[in-house]
């Protein structure tokens, strides 16, 4: 009896060391409470991705850095998880696996015993893997939809399916997935659709004017219509006096309208009453003409042509070089089994386009991905392969010429395409692959952004757009603000400062330089934009342009503000030097102004010599549709600025590629050197001129600091030992602050404000830390202890 007992109880006690998989409620609670809340941050991660995927390309690398700042929406976690699940994973369907996460949370937490989530998940997955590949079969171009794995398993399929056969396979899975999981069959859809036509079709009889007449005027009908009729001398009595009435009635109404149309009758239109402020503006305008914005300058003469330089770039045919080109394309494509139908040349005056056919069954993407194979066999820098080009059946194939011809500023503003173009702001930009002027209207853009590398042409670029609006445009009608932190790029545009270009009050120089005044300027802007906008509303008007209409038509009072009102460029030649040092304060009134200010005529054109993604930010490229690329150095680069690949294959010298939101051209940039402009502002600077340059309205810096005396009173407990942090630290920074006392913002910049009121730090310097003006603790105790009440 006693072994068995012994035997019993060591078969208990080893049952009971057995570990159970099966959750108990508490746990399912606290499982399930993560598994929902972890799946609602997936689909907020997601979503922010979407919008911020682009700024926060560049902080995946440096996850550990904490100075680096992530735009997603769960920081640096919502960037990291979202790109590896949605760029480098499923795409948009990765919110089916996040939706996934949230259901098991739910059905945990709440101990939802009817969701089998085994089946769930089993669906779940395959319709994660079908989005995903369905997005990557119709948009392979664009990796965010369908994920990393959605292009993979495309392209893998249609190597052994080709395009129908990977088309018919996404089908019979929707059809599967359709009958299986949802029960819809055939049947049920031909039902549907014949219920909701039975539905429209009763819907209409009962719409129709016969159908809302009853019964018994019906039968009437019938009865009148099949009735003979009766002889003179007989007699009926119809025992319903009502259908007699109803019979009289109608003849009545018969004949009342024969007797209105034999009655003529005359139409008089009484004439519109006669606004009293047209009348008036028409008088003046009878009396005066209408306003001429000009007439201060009227004597005022344009650049004439002979200022600018003929290089006589005219485009020489090199036929060998053609023919031999041709050669290695289609001997180069023949060695990968890919045949030619078809091929055609376009010489340009820096690159030649060979239009290829391929023949029928080739893939595009073959070609495209021997880009690097046509660069070697041509021995040429710059190779760039469109496949397909927009709106033509064919492959395009830019290959830079031996010996590029220079496109003139010259040429191209004696144009007839710019001479006669119908534009508010015309740009003549340069020339095109197949030698035609491109000349495009800024006041449509709104705005321009450009970008490349040192030395590649953005300046020249620059002076060109300039150039282009000072052949075209009067003094009166646009003003520029000119913003040059190089100091040495549109210095010479000083000699137009009263005609062209426009200010701040009680400012010398009209180029802006010192990044201190771009602030107060940028945000003059802002301040004029919102008077401009003023002016709309009380003209009762949309736009400048029937604002300025209405303004010439004397419809507008100057006596209430209003004047007429000039085209604003603002132009900022390194815009990668004002974000390093200035950051926040010039990046927000750039934000807002082009956001709002495209209807009330100011454009900007920026340009930046490194387009990052910390400088070209996502607000500022969702606000810049219209991009001009010189040559960059990396793919990374091109992306940034173009959305794609393209100006990494630039040649240089001007070469440069154009987008307004749709098809990218490759042009070659007019060319116009410093003698040239320095004729050109000359030229107009010799004139008679405005007394000053156009004001922009006054704007005074918003310091962070108080500027007055704080009581010492008042002063924060941790007074004494944040000024021993900071002359020891010799940095006048809140953030220094924050991280040595544990203090909060708010606190911290209250002590800042008070050590300045104080004398220990200098005054607000806009990004850069305050300066420290007590040099060692010796100092710091000798002023505080000279203080009174201390």
């Amino acid at each position: 009896m006693a072994r068995k007992k012994t035997k019993n109880k060591k078969t208990t006690t080893n049952k009971s060391n057995k570990v159970s998989l099966k959750l108990n409620r508490q746990q399912k609670v606290v499982l399930g409470s993560f598994l929902m809340l972890f799946g609602i941050a997936l689909i907020i991660a997601f979503t922010s991705f979407l919008f911020n995927w682009h700024a926060d390309q560049s902080t995946l690398s440096e996850f550990g850095n904490r100075e680096i700042e992530a735009r997603n929406w769960l920081s640096k976690f919502g960037a990291l998880v979202s790109d590896f699940f949605i760029y480098k994973g499923f795409g948009l369907a990765a919110f089916v696996f996040a939706g996934l996460i949230g259901i098991s949370g739910i059905s945990l937490f709440f101990n939802l015993k009817s969701l089998r989530l085994g089946i769930y998940w089993f669906w779940g997955v395959l319709v994660m893997l079908w989005i995903s590949i369905f997005f990557g079969f119709f948009a392979e171009s664009n990796a965010l939809l369908g994920g990393r794995v959605g292009f993979e398993t495309n392209d893998f399929l249609q190597d052994y399916l080709g395009f129908f056969g990977t088309a018919l396979l996404m089908l019979f899975l929707l059809i599967a997935y359709l009958s299986l999981r949802l029960k819809i069959t055939p049947e049920m859809v031909g039902g549907f659709i014949s219920k909701k036509h039975q539905s429209l079709q009763n819907e209409f009889k009962t719409n129709t004017p016969e159908a809302s007449e009853t019964d018994e005027e019906l039968s009437w009908k019938e009865e009148v219509l099949n009735k003979p009729e009766p002889k003179t001398s007989e007699v009926k009595l119809d025992p319903d006096p009502s259908k007699e009435k109803k019979k009289e009635t109608r003849v009545s109404k018969e004949d009342k309208t024969e007797s209105h149309d034999e009655v003529a009758m005359e139409v008089e239109t009484p004439p519109e009453e006669e606004v009293e402020d047209d009348k008036q503006s028409r008088k003046l305008v009878e009396d005066f003409g209408e306003f001429d914005p000009t007439l201060e300058l009227s004597n005022y003469t344009f650049p004439t042509l002979e200022l600018l330089k003929d290089y006589g770039g005219t485009i020489t045919v090199d036929q060998e070089e053609l023919e031999g080109n041709k050669n290695r394309i289609v001997d180069t494509l023949k060695n990968y089994k890919i045949e030619i139908a078809q091929i055609k040349a376009t010489v340009g005056p820096t690159v030649t386009l060979y239009e290829i056919v391929p023949e029928a069954g080739i893939r595009i993407s073959k070609i495209k991905n021997l880009e690097d194979d046509i660069a070697l066999s041509l021995s040429a820098l710059g190779i760039r392969i469109i496949a397909p080009i927009p709106g033509k059946g064919t492959i395009g194939i830019e290959v830079p010429n031996k010996n590029a011809s220079i496109v003139s500023m010259r040429s191209v503003i004696a144009s007839s395409k710019f001479r006669n173009a119908e534009m508010e702001l015309p740009m003549a930009l340069g020339k095109t692959i197949s030698n035609e002027t491109f000349v495009v209207d800024l006041a449509k853009m709104p705005h321009l952004l450009m970008a490349g590398a040192t030395g590649q042409g953005k300046s020249v670029g620059l002076n060109a757009i300039l150039t282009s609006l000072l052949y075209s445009k009067h003094p009166a009608e646009v003003k520029f603000v000119l913003v040059d932190p190089k100091k040495v790029e549109l210095t010479l545009f000083n000699k137009i400062e009263r005609h062209y270009l426009a200010k701040l009050p009680d400012t010398e120089d009209a180029i802006i330089t010192d990044n201190n005044k771009v602030i107060n300027t940028l945000n003059s802007m802002c301040i004029e934009m919102d008077n401009r906008y003023e002016l709309l509303k009380d003209a009762m008007v949309r736009n400048i342009k029937e604002y300025n209409v209405k303004f010439k038509a004397r419809k507008l009072n100057p006596e209430n503000g209003h004047k007429f009102l000039p085209y604003i460029v603002l132009v900022v030649d390194e815009f990668a030097d004002l974000i390093m040092t200035a950051g926040k304060e010039v990046e927000t009134p750039i934000a807002r102004l082009a956001q709002l200010a495209r209807a009330i005529g100011i454009h900007l054109i920026i340009a930046t010599q490194r387009p990052s993604v910390n400088v070209i930010t996502g607000i500022i490229k969702a606000n810049f549709p219209a991009r001009i690329a010189f040559r960059v150095t990396s793919k990374i680069d091109s992306r940034t600025i173009l959305d794609g690949q393209g100006a990494d294959q630039l040649i240089g010298r001007g070469d440069m590629l154009f987008t307004q939101g749709n098809e990218l051209k490759r042009l070659q940039c007019a060319f116009v050197d410093t003698p040239e402009v320095d004729k050109i502002t000359e030229f107009i600077g010799s004139q008679k001129a405005y007394p000053d340059a156009y004001q922009l309205p006054a704007y005074e810096g918003e310091d962070s600091g108080t500027g007055v005396d704080i009581d010492v009173s008042e002063r924060d407990k941790l007074f004494r030992e944040a000024a021993e942090v900071i002359v020891t630290a010799q940095q006048g920074s809140a953030s220094l602050l924050q991280r040595k006392l544990k203090l909060g913002y708010n606190r911290a910049g209250r002590i800042i404000d008070q050590l300045e009121a104080a004398g220990i730090v200098g005054p607000f310097e806009g990004s850069k830390a305050r300066q420290v003006l007590v040099t060692d603790l010796v100092a710091l105790d000798q002023l505080l202890n000279e203080e009174p009440n201390t």
